[in-house]
């Protein structure tokens, strides 16, 4: 079965893994507590790893669209991002 396109990245996936990964920050900093019982952090848990695989997901299309846009001698190239230089 042939894959289907990637769907390139929309501002809405900016939006939806800015607060995404806010809420995964907010999960993580309560299970670092450790005052909640064994239920609701395996609760925090599942959704933390669902919120990591969303914006994990929407980095991908992102390093995927910065790939497309570079280009060197008219063949599309990958560089290697540095922000030092």
């Amino acid at each position: 079965m042939p894959k289907s396109p990637k769907k390139a990245v929309s501002e809405s996936d900016f939006t939806d893994f800015e607060s995404s990964l806010a809420e995964l920050e907010k999960l993580v900093e309560r299970l670092e507590r450790g005052d909640q019982t064994l239920e609701e952090s395996l609760k925090d848990f599942e959704r933390g790893v669902a919120l990591a695989k969303s914006c994990q997901t929407t980095l991908k299309k992102a390093e995927q669209r910065v790939e497309t846009l570079v280009k060197k001698d008219g063949d599309f190239a990958v560089d290697i991002f540095s922000p030092d230089e």
